[in-house]
């Protein structure tokens, strides 16, 4: 295992940003895409979700607690996963739906079923709409924290929204029904004061009536 810092490139990364109490948030910029993506760390269940590397590199987390496993919140978003394996050995989970995409990824990757408990206070709730393992993770704690992947994003004025119709596949309305269905499930059923997300800006602070009035909105205009 690598005992070196392992910086991430120069300029393309923000620095870690606390959420609430043990909650950590950072951006990164991502080659494959050519965007800036959002990861976060739960340091009381040592969880990593979507993983970058920050730009305090891997040293930061062993200094906060290492990271014992990894989240992906769908199939695209191994991202820097094995860089953390490598250091941490970290184990790596992803929704079994998605595992056909990853037996080739070069890191082993665990499955998981909607309703696990995958740590202490971290459970992996059905999305599915826009692919078949789309997850959200429920992170208790404090006000709670739901974490979600490609369902919804910021726009460019900030607000939620879903992305493009062309990356919804042939049915981009229906796409939007099911994510619309899923999220108002859980904006009713789970309580959490925080949303991140893998693509904008995390909602701290109202985070549940905000994605309930974003998917009640769009189940009402279905």
């Amino acid at each position: 295992m690598s005992g070196g810092s392992d910086p991430a490139p120069a300029g393309r990364s923000a620095r870690m940003d606390e959420l609430a109490p043990g909650l950590w948030h950072w951006t990164a910029f991502r080659d494959t895409i050519g965007r800036t993506v959002h990861s976060a760390y739960h340091e009381p269940s040592r969880t990593l979700i979507d993983p970058m590397l920050p730009g305090e590199g891997l040293d930061w987390f062993a200094e906060h607690g290492p990271p014992e496993r990894i989240v992906l919140v769908n199939r695209h978003h191994l991202r820097h996963a094995p860089r953390f394996v490598e250091r941490f050995g970290c184990t790596v989970h992803c929704h079994e739906a998605g595992l056909w995409d990853l037996h080739d990824a070069p890191v082993p990757v665990q499955g998981f079923r909607f309703g696990d408990e995958l740590a202490p206070g971290v459970v992996a709730h059905r999305v599915a709409a826009i692919c078949p393992e789309e997850a959200a993770l429920h992170l208790a704690g404090g006000g709670g924290a739901l974490a979600v992947a490609d369902g919804v994003i910021r726009d460019d004025d900030g607000q939620l929204a879903f992305v493009p119709d062309f990356l919804l596949g042939a049915d981009p309305e229906g796409v939007k029904r099911g994510l619309a269905a899923a999220y108002l499930a859980l904006a009713e059923t789970l309580e959490f004061d925080v949303l991140l997300l893998a693509h904008g800006d995390p909602q701290v602070g109202g985070a549940r009536e905000a994605l309930r009035a974003f998917a009640a909105q769009h189940a009402g205009a279905a």
